[in-house]
């Protein structure tokens, strides 16, 4: 059982889940998982997740951040930045700046807080160019979680996301495993025990099925990275017209709880 009775999410489409998707079309993610993890054993366990595809940081601060401070969970996650480290051009030192307002706003306020670094994308065709940005964006990120006690999820050290299976085809959002080990990781950091281990080995796999090979870098490139720039430059966003889906804290229900496996 965990020490946790409230949890907000709050960020972007990682937060939001996908593409962890559900029968309904809806999407699940690694914080509706550790939802789960934290709910086991308390039936009054609340949680929100006001998290939004496309969000950049200035939009997470400055929209999610007052609402988590309005509900006063135990836990607040923050993920933000992943959308704004791929616009050319991007300041990181004021993008941590601004991150850090955030944080500095939930701790003043006495509520716990969790943020998560980027992972390593040595790996990943094409997206191995950002590697330096968000090396570098993580090293500010650990500044900011030294100086006001926030825990961190380190994504940059997970080993297991370096395996092609944790990642969709668009190379930019997580499969349901890929959440699933995330949400365990999470509990980990926060001292909440779980049965399962995001360490397990992957089985053997048919390298056929691996992304590299299931779609060239000029199709991924023209089909996904090159609208999702000209998307922000544009000022546009894949959240436009949608709503968090959860955007109350609300209780979980109870037949949700330590469900992840």
């Amino acid at each position: 059982m965990s020490r946790f009775n409230s949890f907000v999410a709050v960020g972007d489409s990682f937060t939001e889940g996908l593409n962890d998707q559900l029968p309904d079309g809806s999407f699940r993610g690694w914080a509706d998982r550790l939802a789960e993890i934290l709910a086991a054993g308390r039936p009054d366990f609340r949680y929100a997740n006001t998290a939004l595809r496309g969000k950049l940081m200035a939009e997470i601060i400055d929209e999610q951040i007052p609402l988590a401070l309005e509900f006063r969970p135990d836990l607040v996650t923050i993920c933000a930045g992943g959308n704004d480290l791929v616009v050319p051009g991007v300041d990181l030192d004021a993008l941590a700046d601004k991150l850090e307002e955030g944080v500095a706003q939930l701790r003043a306020a006495g509520i716990e807080v969790l943020i998560f670094t980027g992972p390593d994308t040595k790996r990943m065709s094409v997206m191995n160019r950002l590697r330096g940005k968000v090396g570098y964006y993580n090293a500010l990120l650990w500044s900011i979680a030294n100086r006001h006690g926030t825990r961190v999820v380190d994504l940059w050290s997970m080993h297991v996301l370096h395996d092609p299976r944790a990642w969709s085809d668009d190379r930019l959002h997580f499969t349901p495993e890929g959440h699933r080990r995330i949400a365990l990781r999470t509990a980990e950091v926060l001292e909440v025990t779980t049965e399962a281990d995001w360490r397990e080995p992957w089985p053997e796999a048919d390298p056929t099925t691996w992304l590299g090979l299931r779609r060239s870098d000029l199709e991924w490139t023209r089909t996904h990275l090159l609208p999702w720039i000209g998307r922000h430059l544009r000022g546009e966003s894949m959240g436009d017209g949608l709503r968090p889906k959860r955007p109350e804290l609300t209780p979980l229900r109870s037949d949700q709880g330590a469900n992840v496996r």
